[in-house]
């Protein structure tokens, strides 16, 4: 037996002290899927053929050798991220990333066949594919899309919306689970508004315009998102947390919370449980907000550990889709991806792996001094020796040995695009 094998048989007997079934923690997360997004291969960039700057209130910083700067290429960099994560992956697209064969498309013309070299690749990596509609970085996304008081901008972006909602169907349909659409729209102002309830309105209607057509969750599941603010709108944003709660809330979609789109010291796992009373399914994006939304890579911290913690203690993995959001151009993207994936399962893992019976029989007792005890060891079990044999049974490497591939790729092939 290797090492790494004997030291799983030591945390097994270890964690079945604490009536903890370390491979039955291994299995619930080898059949959970994380999605993996593109925009982190090219710094949201995107395909189009008259892109401009990114804009919006998000900006990717650094300029480390080797961006992707095709599809192929992102589809490249995307597969060697997968070779080294255990478990199974999804693929998340931006509909900036469509691929048009050198022709202008206007967002509000792109169809299914602008998607096709990716849906041909994700079923030959044996991956499902996720959406985004793409509403920043445009002419006509100048501080407001569907909250605009411009008719004809609001109707653009509907447009958009709704081409969306079919391709990202039609998707569902040939991979035969549901592709989850994620809706974020960057509506905002520097400085306060005059009528925040007039923008607000506009953008519920432009919303509802967009979801008019019944779509079957089997192939589709609407997703929202919120921000807390972003740059050049740092006083009022359409889409807040408690607008998108109640808009998920009343119209049956789903709601993202990404780890970024908050104050700092507010807990999104605090969230989990409110959400899951009212919502029937939650979108979590891991990222890692350092002072404002700056979207750095996932990490293992507190944030991270406490929102798997929640989604374990509810017992609601099923109720809950798990993707990054992050774009960190000033490290090796490859590896970024890699850092965040295996950072995220393993929080996931850590959390499959809590003593949650003997905790819930202490806090039912009224024994608060043992809980809070068993809370404190916990850490000081070898969740690290179980991720460990989960990746070598997945055949990928454990430890830091996946560092050594990386680095080969950037060499051999990041290397080229300099």
């Amino acid at each position: 037996m290797s090492a790494i094998g004997e030291a799983f048989r030591a945390a097994r007997e270890r964690y079945a002290e604490y009536g903890v079934d370390a491979e039955k923690a291994i299995e619930t997360l080898r059949g959970t899927e994380l999605s993996l997004h593109c925009w982190q291969g090219d710094d949201v960039i995107g395909f189009e053929q008259s892109g401009g700057a990114l804009s919006g209130g998000i900006m990717a910083t650094g300029n480390y050798p080797g961006r992707a700067r095709s599809a192929d290429e992102l589809r490249a960099d995307m597969a060697e991220a997968f070779s080294l994560l255990p478990g199974r992956q999804r693929a998340n697209l931006h509909a900036i990333y469509l691929e048009t064969g050198g022709r202008d498309v206007g967002r509000d013309e792109i169809e299914i066949g602008h998607f096709e070299g990716w849906m041909d690749w994700a079923r030959r990596q044996g991956v499902a594919l996720d959406f985004n509609t793409s509403m920043f970085s445009h002419p006509k996304a100048d501080g407001y899309t569907l909250a605009s008081y411009d008719r004809g901008v609001r109707e653009f972006w509907i447009e958009h919306g709704r081409r969306c909602r079919a391709i990202g169907a039609e998707m569902g349909r040939r991979q035969g689970s549901p592709c989850v659409l994620n809706h974020w729209m960057v509506d905002g102002c520097k400085e306060p508004p005059a009528d925040r309830l007039a923008r607000r309105e506009l953008f519920m209607e432009g919303l509802d315009a967009i979801m008019a057509d019944s779509l079957p969750k089997e192939r589709l599941l609407d997703s929202i998102e919120s921000k807390l603010f972003g740059l050049g709108m740092e006083s009022f944003t359409a889409g807040s947390a408690e607008f998108c709660f109640g808009y998920a809330m009343k119209r049956g979609i789903m709601l993202t919370y990404d780890l970024g789109h908050f104050h700092p010291t507010e807990s999104i796992a605090d969230k989990i449980s409110s959400s899951l009373l009212f919502i029937d399914r939650l979108l979590l994006h891991t990222s890692r907000g350092v002072r404002w939304d700056s979207d750095h890579v996932a990490l293992r911290g507190d944030d991270v550990d406490a929102l798997m913690q929640e989604v374990v203690r509810a017992k609601a993995l099923g109720r809950v889709n798990i993707a990054l959001d992050f774009f960190d151009a000033s490290i090796n993207r490859v590896a970024a991806w890699v850092i965040g994936a295996r950072s995220t399962m393993a929080a996931l893992l850590a959390a499959l792996l809590e003593p949650a019976e003997l905790m819930l029989g202490y806090e039912r007792d009224g024994d608060a001094t043992g809980r809070l005890a068993m809370i404190a060891e916990q850490r000081n079990l070898p969740a690290g020796a179980v991720w460990d044999y989960y990746c070598e049974q997945e055949n990928v490497p454990a430890g830091l040995r996946w560092l050594d591939e990386a680095r080969r790729y950037e060499r051999e092939e990041l290397g080229k695009r300099a």
